[in-house]
């Protein structure tokens, strides 16, 4: 393969994977807790965007309310996790890898 070739097809894979990290920027995944006690929203890319705790959790303690939003935020990354993997593999998919 000669030099330019590859240097092109580095600029498409560049190209590709900007345009997937800014979907995974405006990618919106929710992580819920139980019945809805905790909802968090999260971006493709980690970002905190919103919580919402019930008040029937806030009645039942400080303990209740940390595991509630740990659980969500577990949720919502594992959510995230799998839009990354997908939109990234899509990106990537098809591009031979230098060896």
């Amino acid at each position: 393969m000669d030099m330019d070739a590859l240097m092109e097809q580095a600029r498409q894979l560049q190209d590709k994977v900007a345009a997937a990290q800014d979907l995974l920027d405006k990618t919106v995944v929710k992580g819920i807790a139980g019945a809805g006690d905790v909802i968090i929203d999260m971006s493709g890319k980690y970002d905190l965007i919103k919580m919402t705790i019930n008040p029937d959790v806030v009645a039942r303690g400080t303990d209740a309310i940390t595991d509630a939003v740990m659980a969500a935020y577990r949720d919502a990354k594992a959510k995230a996790d799998a839009a990354i993997d997908r939109v990234m593999g899509d990106a990537t998919a098809g591009m031979p890898m230098p060896m």
